[in-house]
């Protein structure tokens, strides 16, 4: 299989042509949020405020960056584990989130949410935050500060290596496939 260019813009359109195993090199805005955002997610939302940003076409990483260093946008941005924010994205999917990007697999209600909006979850090399950061061209904290590493920051990608671990097909790498 070859590797995809894709911007997260274009992601509405080839969400549905992806499968899992694809190599994708992502460009564009993508933020980060990991268990204490979420948290503050839902609770804005139970209290009927909006979001920090637009959750119709967006990009969440699971990631929280270490300090940053002077040469670059940004410190070590490795994945965390995925599965902590099952409880939450089922209901961001349904409001429009488009993409999850992370490491490990996921469970039945966030598969069947993705299958359900039509979106994707790719898969990060998870112990090379270093050389990820490479591919992150900006970073700025737009929510949360007092989170530190946790806060909510916008992400420029630019060509960042990912697979996709769950499509919109049901394809999932993490099922037994005998």
């Amino acid at each position: 299989m070859d590797t995809i260019k894709l911007n997260v813009n274009q992601l509405d359109e080839w969400a549905p042509k992806l499968h899992a195993g694809q190599r994708v090199l992502l460009s564009g805005t993508v933020y980060t949020s990991r268990d204490a955002a979420h948290k503050r997610y839902f609770s804005l939302l139970d209290e009927g405020k909006p979001l920090p940003f637009d959750i119709k076409g967006a990009a969440i990483y699971y990631a929280g960056p270490t300090g940053t260093p002077p040469h670059l946008a940004i410190g070590a941005c490795g994945p965390t584990t995925a599965g902590r924010m099952d409880p939450y994205a089922p209901r961001l999917l349904d409001m429009g989130l488009k993409c999850m990007i992370g490491k490990g697999q996921r469970n039945k209600d966030v598969c069947e949410a993705i299958i359900r909006n039509q979106a994707v979850y790719f898969c990060a090399l998870g112990g090379a935050g270093a050389l990820a950061a490479k591919c992150i061209k900006k970073c700025e904290v737009i929510a949360f500060e007092d989170l530190g590493c946790e806060s909510v920051k916008r992400l420029e990608f630019e060509d960042f290596p990912l697979i996709v671990g769950i499509d919109c097909s049901g394809g999932n790498l993490f099922q037994d496939k005998k």
